[in-house]
């Protein structure tokens, strides 16, 4: 993850005699992710979830920590931000106030990573304020993130796309493959901020409640994403990539029907994705449980022609559309030499 530091100011372990100078505050920025679906989205065959996805440069999240003489936390998603400060100073035993703003925040249950970002976002800078050696593992094990998938935990930690192996023996995923997104291509984000994906509880009884998943298909998710989706990523196979990435969409979209009410959570997305099927794209999808959909393009100029397209319709009044790009850095940790706020 990228560090930007003005002063010197040395980690040193709880209980270290040596003194140690606090920095005035610390920023944390991190960014959206897009989840293309599991291996084994039942869980429950012998290599369970492994999941695909990629780092987006936008929506963000982007939060500033300082010590306080009282516990101040301020900002959109403010309540589930003071959750995760006050359980990993708790598990580190550490009992200083704090005040968190959150400046920006990836839009909630919209299938882009919200939570884990900031989870991680709030631990990071906790740990860097307070000089802890925290990985991104170490916050997500102590904030219950990273359950079944790791591409949150990893594109924050590296960006890029990622395949993770999936937990095994009560740890958190691994990494198994990470591959950069080629520059010139743009990910189209279609957000419905009406609708809400699943989360939480929900999303635990959902998974509870679907059958298995057959080891065979698994195993073929497994070969065309090795050994076709990531190769193609390598080698700026635009055609190869979104044609596996559609493939992996169909197979989620099927097995998830019964608890979406098809193949997509939000009535508009699926409508835009129709659409743009009907285009001839490819490489299109629901991210996550949505209800954000996406779809690749070659070029900035390609997504703006389909923005056009799609601004025009009379279906998507209520939906928001973006044109991002892949990002292939971790989130970025500032030192902040002076008081920002």
């Amino acid at each position: 993850m990228p560090v930007r530091s003005m002063e010197a100011f040395p980690a040193t372990s709880p209980g270290s005699p040596e003194p140690r100078i606090v920095p005035p505050s610390v920023t944390v920025t991190a960014t959206a992710r897009l989840h293309f679906g599991f291996l084994d989205p039942s869980g429950r065959g012998p290599r369970p979830f492994g999941s695909f996805g990629l780092s987006l440069d936008r929506p963000k999240t982007q939060l500033t920590l300082k010590r306080a003489a009282e516990l101040k936390v301020s900002g959109p998603e403010r309540e589930r931000a003071a959750r995760y400060l006050k359980r990993i100073a708790a598990s580190c035993g550490v009992t200083h106030a704090y005040a968190l703003h959150i400046d920006e925040a990836i839009p909630p249950h919209a299938g882009l990573g919200s939570g884990t970002q900031l989870a991680l976002a709030v631990g990071t800078a906790f740990a860097a304020l307070e000089g802890l050696a925290l990985s991104p593992q170490e916050i997500a094990a102590r904030l219950g993130r990273g359950a079944r998938s790791g591409i949150g935990i990893f594109t924050f930690e590296q960006g890029g796309a990622v395949l993770d192996g999936g937990p095994g023996d009560g740890a958190l995923p691994q990494i198994f493959a990470r591959v950069p997104f080629p520059a010139e291509w743009r990910a189209l984000l279609i957000l419905d901020p009406a609708s809400r994906g699943l989360a939480g509880e929900s999303e635990t009884a959902a998974f509870d409640s679907l059958p298995d998943f057959p080891a065979s298909e698994a195993d073929e998710l497994h070969r065309r994403i090795t050994q076709s989706a990531l190769p193609a990523l390598a080698n700026d196979d635009f055609a190869t990539f979104c044609a596996e990435v559609g493939h992996l969409q169909a197979v989620m979209g099927a097995y998830f029907a019964p608890l979406q009410g098809g193949p997509y959570v939000s009535a508009g997305v699926s409508d835009v994705l129709v659409w743009l099927s009907s285009q001839g794209v490819t490489g299109l999808g629901q991210s996550s449980w949505g209800p954000t959909g996406f779809a690749f393009v070659g070029s900035e100029d390609e997504g703006d022609t389909l923005l056009t397209g799609l601004r025009a319709r009379a279906k998507t009044g209520r939906l928001e559309f973006a044109l991002t790009r892949g990002r292939n850095d971790g989130a970025v940790i500032e030192i902040n030499p002076q008081e920002n706020r």
